[in-house]
Formats: structure tokens, C-alpha cells, sequence
């Protein structure tokens, strides 16, 4: 069943989805999701990679990662929002999940629910199916408590599951601070060493720190976030791979050709090509 609420003055919308949905009609709608496997174990392609997910298992997707629900069957439950619903970055000060469960690593950002936790979850989203169905004037305001509220316990589970525990607050942080960076910079900085300078570290120091944490490097993370860019325009632009490239900061078209072929094993032409079957 699907319950969703749109403001049309605001272009906003909130959509929550559960079991046996039709994800097609959303498939070209810029939005943020939240998936929780609350059944046996099911599978997607995320930017054509297979992504599992283990019974109880929730994980946070951005616009641009780009998620065929097609074939989700099972039990579950989907949240989709846009940002005229709720800007992740605008409001991160509220509730400090960029760089954690959105925006992220290359790692995609994968939390358990444990017995504890899950009926906490299931309230909650047995709250937001009871508020979609409520009309009133204060229902868009109602939904956007409670997508907070879904949002920093996620991030609370996010920070104890995927940093070991030697790794301490002050570093997660700085990891968080790093990803949040590349967001904001990685058309025009393609080096680790233009970070750790926006960040008052060394290069090295950044490195062992993300090195301890168990994630990929910090130059992988650079590389993944513009290869990810790359896929977005060339499946869903008719923009040539040398524009592309150009506005994700290389200078020469086979610059960038070398440096997706390397990240992808394919060329873009060839990327492109086989995402149009």
C-alpha cells in the first residue's frame, strides 16, 4: 500500500510505500530513501550494483544514487521524500546525518535494527501511515516531526555500527565533516591534500584516520563521488562525455575517459550505452 502527502504550493512530497509496491511511476522523482527490509532477505541495484539487504537491515539512499526498486518483493517499508519536503543539508544542524546516512562514503550506509530498536522503528512508521491519513493544516508539519525524529535515530545507530569503537566522537566527526566536503567540492577538488588543508589536517593523518575507521580511503572517496556524478549525467542527460567531464574538472576529454574507463571498466559511451537497455 502507498500513503504519501504533497504540498503543491511548496512542490513538497513525502511518500511511504510498503510491500508489493509499483516503484515505476517514481522512478524518475529526485528522491531521498529510506528502505527497511523487515522480512527475508531481498536485493536492488543501486547504480547497477547489486545491493543485499539481511533481514531488519535499513538503509538511506540520496537522489542521485540511482535505485531500481522494480524488482523489490517482500516485506518492507520505502520512505521517499524530496528536498522541498526536507533539505538534508539545510537543516543538518538539526539533525546531523550528512556524511553519515546520506551523503556519505562509498560505502552505502547500511544499520541494523535490533530486537530493541525494532519495535521503536515500527511505531514510528505506524505513526507516519496514521498522520498521512490525517488532513488538516498542520498534517505537512506532523510529517516532518516525525521524519526528523526517523532520521536521528538512524543517525544515532549509523555512528555506534559503522565506526569501530576505538574510533572516538572527535573522529567520526571529522569523517562526517570530510564527506560532507566532497559533496560541496568534488567538481573543482580532486585531491586529498585540498581537504585535509580545509580541514587543518595532513594528508596522512586523514588517511590513517580513515584507515582505522575500517572505510575506504579518502582519495577512493574523491573518485567515487565524481564517478557517481559522471553515471547520473551521462543516464540522465544527452549531455557529450567531454561537457561532462569539463564540469567535473578535467581539462582534457581523455582525462576523464581514462578516469571513468579505470573507475568503471567501461567507457562513458559504453556506460551510457548499456544503461539505456
Amino acid at each position: 500500500m502507498v500513503y504519501s502527502f504533497t504540498d503543491t504550493q511548496l512542490d513538497s512530497q513525502i511518500v511511504l510505500a510498503d510491500e508489493e509496491t509499483d516503484f515505476y511511476r517514481y522512478k524518475n522523482n529526485d528522491f531521498f530513501k529510506i528502505i527497511w527490509n523487515r522480512g527475508s532477505a531481498i536485493s536492488f541495484d543501486v547504480d547497477g550494483e547489486n545491493v543485499p539487504l539481511k533481514q531488519d537491515q535499513m538503509i538511506c539512499l540520496t537522489p542521485i544514487q540511482n535505485a531500481d526498486l522494480s524488482s523489490l518483493v517482500g516485506e518492507y517499508y520505502v520512505l521517499m521524500f524530496n528536498r522541498e519536503f526536507y533539505c538534508i543539508h539545510e537543516n543538518d544542524q538539526e539533525v546531523s546525518c550528512e556524511g553519515l546516512l546520506f551523503w556519505g562514503s562509498s560505502e552505502l550506509p547500511v544499520i541494523m535494527l535490533d530486537e530493541q530498536e525494532k519495535p521503536k522503528f515500527e511505531t514510528l512508521f505506524q505513526v507516519f501511515m496514521d498522520e498521512m491519513n490525517t488532513k488538516d493544516g498542520i498534517q505537512g508539519e506532523m510529517l516532518r516531526m516525525l521524519l526528523k525524529r526517523l532520521i536521528i535515530k538512524g543517525t544515532r545507530l549509523a555512528r555506534k555500527q559503522l565506526f569501530p569503537n576505538k574510533v572516538g566522537s572527535k573522529q567520526t566527526e571529522l569523517i562526517r565533516r570530510f564527506n560532507i566536503l566532497v559533496e560541496q567540492h568534488f567538481r573543482e577538488y580532486h585531491q586529498v591534500s585540498d581537504y585535509a588543508k580545509m580541514l587543518y589536517k595532513s594528508p596522512k593523518t586523514l588517511s590513517n584516520m580513515f584507515s582505522e575507521a575500517g572505510h575506504k580511503t579518502p582519495l577512493q572517496m574523491i573518485h567515487h563521488r565524481i564517478t557517481l556524478e559522471a553515471k547520473r549525467q551521462l543516464t540522465k542527460t544527452d549531455k557529450l562525455s567531454k561537457e561532462i567531464g569539463f564540469e567535473l574538472g578535467f581539462e582534457e576529454p581523455a582525462h576523464f575517459s581514462r578516469f571513468f574507463k579505470k573507475e568503471t571498466e567501461l567507457s562513458p559511451s559504453q556506460y551510457r550505452k548499456q544503461a539505456e537497455v
